[in-house]
Order: structure tokens, then sequence, then C-alpha cells
């Protein structure tokens, strides 16, 4: 292979990456190692009782993390042979961190310059005069750093399927079908390989 067609390759690998990070998480399976990370999971607790997750990643919102939850469970109760299914407990867990982290495009400006660099004086008003110095912490230079915050949620809920017509008056019980019905317009599934 010559080097320009290998060059064309790892930049097509690191934008299919790239492009994969830059997605909500889809409606799949949460299996290590795919392209965008999270997904649903299930565990059986007793013949008609499962736990179900659906992990989103940071650009996954938390109306979609708890669709795509809602989605699973009917989708479960359907492969299980049942006909509807209660929510017994529910629980939407946020991860909120922030990211404080230099502004990359500040220093090469002023590092490539040696010991100069830019700096003034400006009134400050009672203080007097004051002065700035891109390097030193004053509050008069608000642009030093980059601000992130980053959020992601996980659903969880525990369901007991069952067959027949649902129960009525039960707020915590739903038919399979019309939930799989309803919802599907809303779901995104992978992008084919």
């Amino acid at each position: 292979m010559s080097k320009r067609s290998a060059a064309f390759v790892v930049s097509l690998a690191l934008a299919a990456g790239l492009a994969a990070c830059a997605t909500p998480t889809p409606y799949q399976p949460a299996i290590p190692g795919q392209a965008a990370s999270g997904g649903y999971s299930e565990m059986r607790l007793e013949t008609n009782r499962f736990r179900v997750n659906f992990n989103g990643n940071s650009l996954t919102s938390r109306e979609t993390v708890e669709g795509y939850l809602l989605f699973r469970a009917a989708e479960l109760t359907v492969q299980e042979g049942h006909d509807w299914f209660s929510i017994v407990d529910r629980e939407t867990n946020r991860d909120r961190r922030t990211y404080v982290e230099p502004d990359p495009f500040y220093r090469p400006w002023y590092g490539s310059y040696g010991y100069w660099r830019p700096s003034w004086r400006y009134y400050g008003g009672r203080y007097g005069w004051r002065s700035w110095d891109p390097f030193f912490g004053d509050p008069f230079w608000a642009d030093r750093v980059d601000v992130r915050t980053v959020e992601r949620f996980e659903a969880s809920a525990e369901i007991v399927l069952g067959r027949g017509a649902k129960p009525a008056g039960d707020t915590r019980a739903f038919t399979a079908r019309e939930v799989i019905d309803n919802l599907r317009p809303r779901i995104q599934y992978p992008a084919p390989r």
C-alpha cells in the first residue's frame, strides 16, 4: 500500500471515529467497543420481572433516554410473549461534569515571542489605574478559559410483564404494542456500516 493510500485510510478512520462521537446514542444494545457509546441492557430478575437500563452519551437528551427505556421495555414485553408491562420502580440519573481548560487558541499567539507579551493599563474607577497582563489571572480578561458542562443520563426501570388486558386504573401499566407503535417514529437506529 502506498503512503498516500495509507494516509487516506487513516484519515477516513479518524473521520468515522469523530462522526460517531458527534451523534447522540442511537437505539442499540449496550456493547463495549461499538461506534457510539451507550445503549440498552436488561437483566431478568424473576420469570416475568426485569430490570431495564438505557445509557446515553453526552449528546443524548434526558427525554430521549427515557423514551428509549420505555421502547425497550415494550419490545422486551413482546419478545417474552406478554401483552403489557407495569413499571414497579423507575429512576433517571444525571452525571454532570464541568471542565475548565485554558483556551487552546490563546497561548500560541503570545508564546512564540519569547518574553514579549501584550500588556496595558486601564482606568479601574475608584481603584485608579490598573494593569493587564494575559499571563496573570486578571478578571479583565475573561476569555482565557474554556468552560464546558457535560451531562449524561441513565434511565432504569424494574418492570413486571403480564398477559391479556392491562390492569384497569393502573397508571404504571402500559400496553406494549401501543408503546412500540407510538414511539417508533422517534427511534434513531445506528447507521448501517
